[in-house]
């Protein structure tokens, strides 16, 4: 029994789905252009994929909402408005539905104000204001794509919380241009969060692939991502390998 056993685990599959079937998520595409001002799928892209990889990692995909700004471009994706009152809805609706942690990934441009949402900006406080109603005490991760994202996390960090960004508060962040797939953080969360086996893990790995990519490509000053874990009890974030 005790081969058999040692067998399985050699041989079982090589993504095993974490304990997040209770989880609550929100995925939010905040734009829909390049740095340029040109249309761009860069946002959307990493809306898509990211909902994939969290699937992919256990979360249930009726506790996972999309948000996009273009909604009825992608309706086998089935995106909701991205503006804060539908986010706030939709985050509430599903941290009732789904009594397990919540997680939060905004991908969008950034300013020194907040993340751009459609035609408006979501400030540090009114992200804060969503996770905060929607999910109280329970663990929650936050994880905002943007240039000078830093600014999000005082307002963000808490005990039972982790909190990634893609850059510092006076740092922008790279890749959205009119061709680019996805940001430079994006493609880094894509790429490592099924990999990562946790989110301690994946957010150093993010932000090793994120540092490596814009050396190789000489883009600078670096994006400087920020990275807050709060004190919290062994065991109340899963781990998924």
């Amino acid at each position: 029994m005790l081969c058999a056993a040692l067998l399985a685990a050699l041989c079982g599959p090589a993504s095993a789905a974490g304990n997040f079937s209770n989880w609550a998520a929100i995925v939010v595409a905040g734009d829909w252009h390049a740095h340029s001002g040109a249309p761009s799928e860069v946002f959307d892209n990493a809306r898509r994929d990211i909902t994939s990889e969290l699937v992919r990692i256990g979360f249930a995909p009726a506790n996972i909402l999309q948000f996009s700004v273009r909604p009825s471009r992608y309706p086998d994706a089935d995106p909701q408005p991205s503006t804060p009152r539908q986010i706030s809805d939709g985050l509430w609706d599903l941290s009732n539905q789904a009594g397990g942690g919540c997680l939060a990934y905004f991908t969008s441009h950034g300013s020194g104000d907040g993340i751009v949402l459609g035609d408006g900006d979501l400030s540090p406080r009114q992200m804060a204001d969503i996770v905060d109603n929607a999910c109280g005490q329970r663990p929650a991760v936050v994880i905002v794509s943007a240039c000078f994202s830093g600014i999000f996390v005082p307002a963000l960090e808490g005990p039972n919380r982790i909190v990634l960004t893609a850059a510092a508060a006076d740092r922008a962040s790279f890749g959205c241009g009119q061709l680019d797939k996805y940001t430079y953080f994006d493609n880094c969360a894509v790429r490592w969060l099924d990999k990562a086996g946790d989110f301690r893990d994946f957010g150093k790995d993010v932000i090793a692939c994120v540092d490596a990519r814009e050396k190789k490509d000489k883009v600078g000053p670096p994006s400087d991502p920020q990275f807050y874990i709060g004190a919290h009890r062994p065991g109340t974030f899963p781990r998924w390998k």
